[in-house]
């Protein structure tokens, strides 16, 4: 008899599906369609000659023989995937994932490292989330973004302030008023993050005629870069702009949000000395960030 080899992808279909007995559930938590899920546990079901799930209007129910397979099953996938983790702890590469919006701030930081440490590679996946979970998602670290309290190192709080090419604006203005004739660059769909800046400064608001939104502060700060109008931004993601003459910010007053970017790892018995280094830059205090500052 040919003996066929098991199809592990559709092994973790079956025990993410068994553990929430919703293919809708499953299918988020896989990153795939209920389709593509179906899919694997049929082809699992094949393989095994038997049905797993018996399905109902409900959900889905383990049939006796996907009860008996599930707990050797699950025990199996989960050595499998602790001798996987700890073979890739041993390896130079870093998976990093990392709101877009740290970019500017997180880019010279991994420059450094590399000048550093030659050896140690950190592959960085970019996205507009700004959370992580890694139970379903492949990275060995993460920066996020938001009201953390405790989780992960602190890698600094927000704190907004207006920025603006100097050649837009060559007269520093006196007041925030001042700057009404020129477009509002909004990091969001909305105007929250200037209207916190605008709140606390006891001089008279300027009136926001124009604005433009963006889906990130990134974006953003590239269009005020451009002369586009003036941003409302980080300072942190900004310092390497100030310092290098592209940006400059009117007024020194900055506002903090509540919210900060912190970096997160995945549990592992002992992190690598990569893992180590990689840590110890990011939370090295930058510097300039007063530069820029129009006097």
């Amino acid at each position: 008899m040919t003996r066929r080899t098991l199809p592990l992808n559709a092994l973790e279909a079956f025990l993410v599906t068994a553990r929430h007995l919703n293919l809708t559930h499953a299918a988020r938590a896989l990153y795939l369609t209920q389709g593509a899920v179906s899919r694997k546990i049929a082809t699992l079901e094949a393989w095994f000659g038997f049905a797993l799930f018996e399905r109902h209007a409900r959900g889905l129910r383990l049939t006796p023989q996907g009860s008996a397979l599930l707990p050797d099953l699950q025990n199996a996938w989960d050595q499998l995937m602790s001798a996987a983790d700890q073979a890739r702890q041993q390896h130079n590469v870093i998976r990093l994932k990392a709101p877009t919006c740290a970019i500017r701030w997180l880019v010279p930081k991994l420059m450094q490292l590399e000048k550093r440490l030659s050896d140690v590679q950190v592959t960085l996946t970019t996205t507009t989330d700004h959370d992580v979970n890694f139970k379903t998602e492949p990275y060995d670290a993460a920066i996020i973004f938001g009201a953390h309290k405790n989780p992960g190192f602190l890698l600094f709080d927000e704190a907004l302030t207006p920025v603006l090419s100097p050649t837009l604006m060559p007269d520093v203005p006196a007041t925030p008023d001042a700057l009404s004739a020129l477009t509002f660059l909004h990091p969001t769909r909305d105007k929250t993050d200037w209207s916190l800046w605008l709140a606390q400064q006891n001089t008279p608001r300027p009136v926001m005629r124009k604005n433009q939104h963006f889906d990130t502060m990134d974006l953003a700060i590239s269009a005020a870069i451009q002369g586009f109008g003036v941003a409302i931004a980080d300072e942190r993601l900004v310092a390497e702009d100030l310092r290098a003459g592209r940006l400059i910010r009117p007024f020194p007053q900055c506002v903090k949000t509540g919210a900060s970017y912190r970096l997160v790892l995945r549990d592992a018995p002992q992190h690598s000395e990569f893992m180590a280094a990689f840590v110890a830059q990011l939370l090295t205090q930058d510097s300039h960030l007063a530069e820029g500052t129009a006097q």
